[in-house]
C-alpha cells in the first residue's frame, strides 16, 4: 500500500488495473497470461487451474478477466485494407425445435478478416450479434472497418448495410451447400473459422453463448500478434494495466454484444 503523506490516501500499484482486489501475487498472474497467450488452441479454466494450483473459481475469474483485457484492447482498432467477411453460428440445433439459422441454440458472429495486398491475412475480428439485420451490420461497419477498406461478403442481403456505413463493398453470390465455402474469395476466412470452432470445442467442454465474446477475442488477440510471440506476454501486460477492474459479480454476468 502506498499513502499520501498530506492527504493519508491509500492506494496501491493495482488499483484502477484489471488486477485490482486480487489477493494473489503477481507472478501468479504473469503465469496465468503466459499459459493463455503461448497455446495454440488456447487453455481452459480447468487446466489453468491445474496448471496455477488455485482453486477452479479462481482459475475462470483469472482468466475471464484476462480475455476482457483482449476484447477492450482489440475493440480500439479498425480493419483496413481489403476485408473478407462471413456470417457464422455458434452452436448446434436442438431436437424438436427451429431448424437453421432460426435455431434458438444457435449464436450469431460476424468473423472479419483483413488482408495485405499480396493476399495475406493479417487481422482478424469475430463480433456477436443480436441477428443479421441490415442496420446491425451498418452499425458494426461503421465501428470496426476503416473508411478506405474495401469489404468483400457473400450474397446475403445483411451485408449491404456494410455500404450505408460508407464503406465500399463487393458481393460475391456463392449459393449453398457445401460448395459454397471453397470460393477463393473467402479461402482464408472460411479456413480460420473452421480452425477456431475446432479449438473451441476441442478446450473447452462448453463455451456458452453468454460469454462467447471472450472466447472469440482470445483467438483473434493472438492471431494478430503471432508474428511477434516473445512480446505477446508484455504487451498483454501492458492493455491489463489500462484495463479497468472487472469485479467478479459482472464477470458471470452475459457478455455485452459489441
Amino acid at each position: 500500500m502506498l499513502q499520501c503523506r498530506h492527504c493519508r490516501h491509500q492506494t496501491s500499484l493495482t488499483a484502477g488495473t484489471v488486477f485490482a482486489y486480487s489477493k494473489l501475487p503477481l507472478t501468479l498472474w504473469f503465469l496465468a497470461m503466459y499459459l493463455l497467450t503461448q497455446q495454440k488452441n488456447g487453455i481452459s479454466a480447468l487446466e489453468l487451474k491445474r496448471q496455477l494450483g488455485v482453486s477452479y473459481q479462481t482459475a475462470w475469474s483469472m482468466k475471464h478477466k484476462l480475455l476482457q483485457v483482449m476484447l477492450e484492447r482489440d475493440a480500439q482498432y479498425r480493419l483496413s485494407g481489403v476485408v473478407e467477411i462471413e456470417d457464422v453460428y455458434w452452436g448446434g440445433e436442438c431436437h424438436g425445435q427451429t431448424p437453421g439459422r432460426g435455431s434458438p441454440n444457435k449464436t450469431p458472429f460476424v468473423a472479419a478478416l483483413s488482408k495485405s495486398h499480396d493476399g495475406h491475412p493479417m487481422a482478424l475480428r469475430m463480433d456477436v450479434v443480436e441477428s443479421f439485420r441490415k442496420s446491425e451490420l451498418a452499425a458494426w461497419g461503421e465501428k470496426f472497418l476503416d473508411p478506405d477498406c474495401i469489404a468483400v461478403s457473400d450474397g446475403l442481403g445483411c451485408f449491404r448495410g456494410i455500404a450505408e456505413a460508407g464503406v465500399e463493398h463487393q458481393a460475391v453470390v456463392t449459393g449453398g451447400g457445401a460448395a459454397s465455402v471453397e470460393f477463393e474469395d473467402f479461402r482464408w476466412l472460411n479456413t480460420i473459422i473452421g480452425n477456431v470452432k475446432n479449438a473451441l470445442h476441442g478446450t473447452y467442454h462448453k463455451a456458452s453463448p453468454q460469454h462467447l465474446p471472450r472466447y472469440l477475442a482470445e483467438f483473434c488477440y493472438r492471431f494478430n500478434r503471432r508474428f511477434d510471440l516473445a512480446a505477446m506476454l508484455a504487451r498483454l501486460g501492458k492493455a491489463a494495466v489500462h484495463t479497468p477492474p472487472m469485479p467478479c459479480r459482472l464477470l458471470s454476468l452475459a457478455e455485452a454484444h459489441w
